[in-house]
This record gives structure tokens, sequence and C-alpha cells, in this order.
């Protein structure tokens, strides 16, 4: 697949208990044509590169956060308190060696030394608004790009919450989520007890340098912006360019802030996927994937420094897909046989 490194994070088979599998982070250095499993005694959910430090990589797992610092070779536990499932990364924009960790629960830690020990920081107190199978999960976190004090996190299944004082207290602001999740095409009840769930299930959040005051955060019923630090909402109403609106990922391009890439699919638990791009700052979408998942695609990976590097992880045959070349060719990188359940992939 080229000269470049990939990561990918495996969570357990969810749904099918009966199936055991190998779970971990599996890594594919570049140049290489095999996967390593690098991490294997503890489910993975997300996997991230630290953006200006590439031979540093975070995988959030089942069992606090792993760290690598030879490039994902080798990884090994970092000192973090207790047994907590880590799902979302963020690294400080001002301060490289301040790492972010959202849990499920909900809860936040941060690492002062670049991931080597980790902090719980006080409790965000969210609300509990939709009884379900499992606790919500902080799924990604991003943060204001010229006030990095001000950060949202995307909660499964809660919605939004924002801080102003860099993680140190959050704020609900998913009234306006549970107010859209009244109108009829926006409810959605299928593991909880109440048809706000679809709304408050929340999966991504991305902030464009291009449009610094928006917030674009990707849930079941599509994806939903917010121009006023989420006292209101909008639709952006994905379904007039892509017949599939779950909302699974959305990243922005790290190398041109009006590119947006919102990976698509039909639920949860499906079969097909497909990924999008905006080079409008999200106001208009079209297909840039050329390939056929059987999937749920779960998370699109973009390289910090080489926009036509992109690839895509769909859940349940460990299949992976990326491009060199910008989209006009895609190679299949896929896990070795058996691997399954892809939750997170990271390029760099």
């Amino acid at each position: 697949m080229g000269q470049a490194n990939l990561y990918a994070g495996i969570a357990g088979y969810v749904g099918r208990a009966d199936q055991k599998g190998m779970v971990g982070v599996f890594s594919r250095m570049a140049g290489a044509d095999r996967w390593e499993h690098v991490v294997s005694d503890a489910e993975c959910f997300t996997v991230s590169i630290h953006p200006t430090d590439p031979s540093v990589v975070f995988a959030g797992t089942s069992d606090g956060v792993y760290r690598s610092t030879d490039s994902g070779r080798t990884f090994k536990r970092a000192a973090f308190p207790g047994k907590t499932q880590i799902w979302s990364f963020l690294v400080d924009s001002g301060n490289p060696d301040r790492v972010f960790a959202g849990a499920s629960p909900i809860a936040m830690y941060r690492s002062d030394d670049r991931g080597e020990s980790w902090h719980a920081l006080p409790d965000p107190n969210m609300p509990d608004r939709a009884v379900m199978p499992f606790a919500c999960r902080v799924m990604r976190l991003a943060q204001h790009p010229s006030q990095p004090g001000t950060m949202y996190a995307a909660l499964e299944v809660n919605g939004v919450m924002k801080s102003t004082d860099g993680g140190e207290s959050w704020a609900d602001v998913s009234a306006d989520l549970i107010r859209l999740a009244q109108l009829p095409h926006l409810k959605s009840k299928i593991v909880s007890n109440t048809y706000n769930e679809g709304m408050l299930d929340g999966h991504a959040i991305a902030i464009s340098p291009a449009d610094p005051d928006a917030v674009i955060f990707a849930a079941r019923m599509g994806l939903f912006r917010t121009a006023d630090g989420g006292k209101s909402w909008q639709d952006m109403e994905l379904g007039r360019f892509s017949n599939n609106t779950y909302g699974r990922d959305i990243k922005v391009s790290p190398t041109d802030p009006n590119t947006l890439y919102a990976a698509l699919s039909v639920a949860a638990a499906s079969k097909d996927g497909q990924l999008y791009r905006s080079t409008d700052a999200g106001e208009t979408w079209s297909r840039f994937d050329k390939v056929q998942v059987h999937g749920t695609i779960m998370s699109v990976a973009l390289h910090q420094k080489d926009p036509n590097k992109v690839y895509l992880g769909a859940r349940y045959d460990g299949e992976v897909y990326g491009t060199e070349d910008g989209g006009a060719t895609w190679t299949p990188a896929h896990l070795p046989h058996g691997v399954k359940d892809i939750y997170s992939l990271a390029v760099g």
C-alpha cells in the first residue's frame, strides 16, 4: 500500500457472543505487505497517531491506554488509572505533550507527558437520557481551532457535550438535538427506551478551521451542524447527496480546511457503506470511494501531510481499502482472514 504506516483497532464481536476472534491493534509498516498483531490482550476501540510526532501512537482499549513510541512496532500499557474503556483521543493543538482521552462510561482523562501517564479529569456529569444495554461512550473529541480551551465531544448514546475550560468542566448541548428528534423522520429507537435515541447516537464530531465556529456532529440520523456553540442544531440534509445517511465518522483534511470526509452507511450493523467528500466545508458532498464494502464503514483515516492518502475500514470482514492518488484508484489492504470488527483506522 505504499510508504505509510497503517494501524487498525479491532474490538469484540458485538452481538455475536458465540464467536471469538483476535482483538487489539494491528499495524502494517510502510512498504510491508502484511499486518502484525501488536496488541493482543485487549479490545481496541480507537487508534490515533500523534499529529506532530508520528512515532507516538495511542490505542484506546478495554484496559485503558496503550502507547507506542516506535511508530507502532511495539505497544505497552501507559500509566493509566484503572481498567477503563477508552474510545477517543485528542492532542491539544497548543501543547503537543497534552493529550485528552474520552471513556466509557462517560469520563475524561488527560496526559501532560505525551501519553506516558494519565489522570482523571472531573466528572462531566452528563444526564442519563436513554436506558441502553451498554454505558455511554465519549466517541470523538474536537477542539476549536483558535480557542483551544473550547472542546466538544460526541457521545454514544447521549448527544454532545462542550467544555470551555480545557476539559475541566462540561456542559450538555443536546437540547436542540432532542427537539429535532421529535420530527417524525428523525425519530429512532433500537436498543433504548426513547425515540430520541437516534439523534443522541453520536459517533463523531469535527470542526474545520475554514469555519471555526461551526461544529459538525455525525449521528445515526445524519450530519448536524451548530454555529452557535450548540444552542441550536441544523440538519445538513445528507439525503440530498447520499442514499446512506447513518453517520459513523467525519474528519477534516489536515492539509485543506475546506475538505471533509464522512463515512456513511445504512446502519450500525449493515453490509454496505460509502465514503463521501466535501470540498466546500460541508455545503455539498459527493461519493469519494470506488469500492464495495460488505460492512458498515466505521472509520476514515487521513494522512497528516499527504492529502492523497485516504483509507477506510469496514466493520465485519476486516476490510481496509486505501487510495494514495487522491481517490483515482483504490487498493485493498485487508486484515488477516478471520480478523473482524474494525473500529478505527489511522495512517501516518
